[in-house]
């Protein structure tokens, strides 16, 4: 049996994406949220300022798509994604296993990129995600997972045509600005893995973390299940944003 190839350069893309992505919206919520935030004087409203870090995170990472970064990798970002389009038979299973160990890598690397740089960040806790004190953490991975299969199904049918694969990005940016807006005062609305677990590594707070870990792959899992093994709808790539100039390193 042939070695698998090894695919330097997407690995490495996708841990420096991850890596903006936590930059960019754990910078977003100590903007909004820290003690000496400037935006909170004038945006007293706490739901006005989770719609606007909702919009700050989700176009940080629907601009690291669009990017070399993203056209390189992927920019799936997110250990979740990564197992849908595994599970949708679009990705090596090499692939799947690199691409996880770079989102981990690549969000706790900008998770201490921003503790090292911005002393304001120790203020919103190092953007640990925990669910509400009143709300039970099975009944948050639940939610988590219900919140991760609706922004995977939005991925898994924006690429199922190549008509609306461009438009990826965008429809990511509004599913996931709404998600936060309504769901982070719940569960603190992760999606992610790997966004959870960076945060939770720097603060040494490991908390809750069961729910980040299970429930979004569990939404990947549910999403996948019921496009491709229930409605029989395939992704036609694995990319967030499609661009034909950059090599594929995923199937089909």
């Amino acid at each position: 049996m042939a070695a698998p190839d090894l695919h330097w350069r997407e690995w490495a893309a996708e841990m420096a994406g991850t890596a903006l992505l936590l930059l960019g919206g754990l910078g977003a919520v100590t903007l909004d949220f820290g003690h000496h935030s400037p935006i909170a004087p004038l945006l007293p409203s706490t739901s006005a300022r989770l719609l606007l870090t909702g919009a700050l995170f989700a176009g940080t990472g629907s601009l690291i798509a669009i990017s070399p970064l993203g056209r390189m990798s992927g920019a799936h970002l997110n250990p979740a994604v990564t197992l849908a389009f595994w599970l949708s038979g679009k990705v090596h299973r090499h692939d799947l296993i690199a691409y996880w160990v770079a989102q981990c890598l690549g969000a706790l690397l900008g998770a201490i990129i921003l503790r090292t740089a911005w002393p304001d960040f120790a203020t919103v806790g190092y953007g640990v995600t925990h669910p509400a004190a009143s709300f039970p953490e099975p009944v948050a991975a639940a939610m988590e997972a219900g919140m991760s299969a609706l922004l995977i199904l939005t991925i898994l049918l924006c690429v199922s045509r190549m008509r609306t694969a461009r438009w990826t990005p965008l429809a990511v940016w509004v599913v996931v600005t709404v998600l936060v807006w309504q769901g982070a005062p719940h569960t603190g609305t992760s999606l992610n893995p790997a966004r959870s677990l960076g945060p939770a590594l720097v603060a040494g707070n490991l908390k809750a973390l069961w729910v980040y870990l299970v429930g979004p792959p569990l939404g990947g899992v549910l999403a996948t299940g019921l496009l491709v093994a229930v409605m029989d709808i395939r992704p036609v790539t694995a990319k967030l944003f499609h661009d034909p100039r950059y090599r594929s390193i995923f199937k089909g």
